[in-house]
């Protein structure tokens, strides 16, 4: 009696401990379930937390609130870095009075005591099929009156210049010796006229033409120049100072185009110390009437200008 009963005690611990090893493991096996979520949350918070680490998406710009009216727009080319000095050009042709101008290469102008870059074109870009605005009333008088380009000591003067379809351009010969004046242009017939020494002659372009269009002289090959015809009176080239100006311009959001002999379309400059990179020569500004917009100085690195 004594040994069945201490046998059914034993068994009954027996039974008791199996019990309550396995309430332990549910327990563990409860734990690891409810940590599950746990880290499922925390995982799902991660890119909460990424997000809140990176910046803000930038709002939308708010419109810019345009001034109405006439705006004039200014700047100046500064070239940043050195080139070498103009090189002497190779007068082979009429040496007696050719030769004593001292000529040299005009394709890149600076001025050597303030950096500033000449004959650097800015016009008003208007994209084909696109229509010019009306320009100011002031303009008239300008697109009445002739433009000249002189055969002036061997070389042409102004060595650039601008002018619209139908205006007026009046090409002397100031030399004692005779010259011939040749314009390429692509979108209006070829223009090829000798001039004896004290000749002019008047001569008009019936379209505009997309990029400047090269003048020369045959008799003379060192002579070369430009001629920027626009659809629009907004152009303007720098001066000897790199300085530019285009007066009455209307107001609003307008696309400029900016080109010059040897850079070509310019593609990139530091403007206001910031590099800007501008797509086939092409930059928007934004003109306030009854302002001068400036854009400051535009600084255009020396190696666009190195052939």
């Amino acid at each position: 009696m004594t040994l069945r009963r201490l046998m059914t005690l034993a068994l009954g611990g027996y039974l008791m401990f199996t019990l309550g090893c396995g309430g332990d493991s549910g327990s563990a096996t409860s734990s690891s379930s409810s940590s599950t979520p746990s880290s499922s949350s925390s995982a799902s918070s991660t890119p909460a937390s990424s997000d809140s680490s990176e910046p803000a998406a930038d709002a939308p710009a708010a419109p810019v609130e345009v001034k109405e009216g006439w705006g004039t727009l200014k700047g100046k080319f500064v070239l940043d870095g050195t080139l070498p000095n103009p090189a002497a050009l190779q007068v082979t042709k009429d040496q007696e009075f050719c030769g004593k101008h001292n000529l040299v290469d005009e394709s890149v102008v600076v001025n050597a005591e303030n950096k500033g870059i000449a004959n650097v074109v800015v016009h008003l870009y208007i994209g084909r099929g696109d229509k010019a605005p009306e320009p100011h009333e002031s303009y008239a008088e300008a697109a009445s009156t002739p433009i000249v380009i002189d055969n002036d000591k061997c070389r042409f003067e102004p060595h650039v210049l601008f002018l619209q379809p139908n205006q007026t351009l009046l090409i002397k010969n100031s030399d004692p010796v005779g010259h011939n004046t040749k314009i390429d242009s692509v979108d209006n017939p070829a223009f090829n006229q000798t001039l004896p020494s004290g000749a002019e002659i008047e001569h008009t372009f019936v379209s505009m033409e997309r990029r400047p269009a090269g003048v020369s002289c045959s008799i003379h090959p060192w002579m070369r120049g430009w001629l920027v015809i626009q659809d629009t009176p907004y152009a303007v080239i720098s001066d000897a100072n790199g300085e530019f100006e285009i007066p009455n311009l209307p107001a609003g959001t307008w696309t400029f185009q900016v080109w010059h002999e040897t850079a070509g379309m310019i593609s990139k400059a530091n403007v206001g110390g910031k590099a800007e990179t501008w797509r086939k020569g092409r930059f928007e500004v934004t003109i306030q009437g009854d302002e001068t917009n400036d854009l400051g100085t535009l600084e255009l690195a020396a190696d666009l200008f190195k052939s």
